[in-house]
């Protein structure tokens, strides 16, 4: 009977478990809605401004300006690895960290590499590792919004103006469907136009009331789009993958339970028998005495 206590424990925290994987799919379905009305609404804005960047790099004159657009030879880089703050969400976090590994030993091999992690998942990992490591943007998902997103862009551009990086790439989920995430490395600085997106046109733009003064305001807000628009595409990806990931394990509970229920069935089968056993061969020694 003991082996019986043991099976009814497992199938009731199995049990318990699958209450709560099911109630995070629900709560992952809810969130992923809004994550993704919010990448959707953002991605025509972002590709149309990427279409005006790709416009103004060939024409751009503005020595304020010139150093968003010029190559210069790569020594140091700085990567912006984004992922989510929590689990539970599949090879979300590990595909991304993965990646960042393999450009850090193959692509950037011999030069310094510099880590922006932006969640928490990214910030425990790397500040194990021997990469510098920026923490300020680490808790940015806590508080999801255009103002921290574009303070995460306002320092990069600051940084690079100043020459602390010759390259940056940011390295996240971008978002597909519920159940599938892309995962991407996309060069950020120095701006490349073929590596925009966005579909230029050739256009003689007229600036009123002042060029200089336009392109110095337009330009690194285009900048801080992008970043923005790259923590809108991981967010609504974490929550698919979480989603998925939530549905799956609900399933599998689903068997485990049915598994345990039939080891369960059986084991007191056999007690039964071995009880009745017991009965009758009692029975039969007191009728032979």
């Amino acid at each position: 009977m003991a082996n019986l206590k043991e099976v009814r424990i497992r199938i009731a925290s199995v049990n318990s478990t699958q209450q709560i994987t099911k109630a995070m799919k629900l709560v992952s379905a809810t969130k992923l809605r809004r994550a993704q009305n919010a990448i959707q609404q953002m991605r025509p804005y972002a590709q149309k401004l990427n279409g005006i960047l790709a416009n103004l790099a060939d024409s751009m004159d503005v020595d304020s300006l010139k150093v968003y657009f010029n190559q210069r030879p790569i020594k140091k880089v700085l990567l912006v690895v984004i992922t989510s703050d929590r689990g539970l969400c599949g090879g979300f976090n590990a595909n991304v960290i993965k990646l960042a590994n393999r450009l850090i030993r193959e692509d950037f091999a011999g030069k310094e590499v510099s880590i922006l992690p932006v969640g928490k998942k990214a910030f425990e990992f790397f500040s194990k590792t021997n990469s510098p490591v920026i923490p300020t943007f680490k808790d940015t998902y806590q508080n999801l919004n255009a103002e921290n997103g574009f303070a995460i862009g306002e320092y990069i551009l600051n940084q690079f103006k100043k020459g602390a990086f010759d390259k940056v790439e940011i390295v996240h989920n971008q978002f597909k469907n519920a159940a599938t995430q892309i995962l991407v490395n996309e060069p950020y600085l120095p701006i490349a136009p073929q590596n925009l997106g966005g579909k230029a046109s050739k256009n003689d733009f007229i600036f009123e009331p002042n060029k200089v003064e336009i392109l110095e305001t337009l330009i690194p807000r285009i900048l801080k789009t992008q970043v923005y628009k790259s923590l809108l595409d991981s967010f609504a990806s974490e929550h698919g993958a979480r989603m998925i990931a939530m549905d799956k394990a609900t399933d599998n509970a689903g068997e485990l339970i049915k598994a345990l229920k039939l080891e369960y069935n059986r084991a007191r089968q056999s007690a039964i028998t071995t009880e009745i056993s017991e009965i009758v061969g009692g029975a039969a020694a007191l009728s032979g005495t």
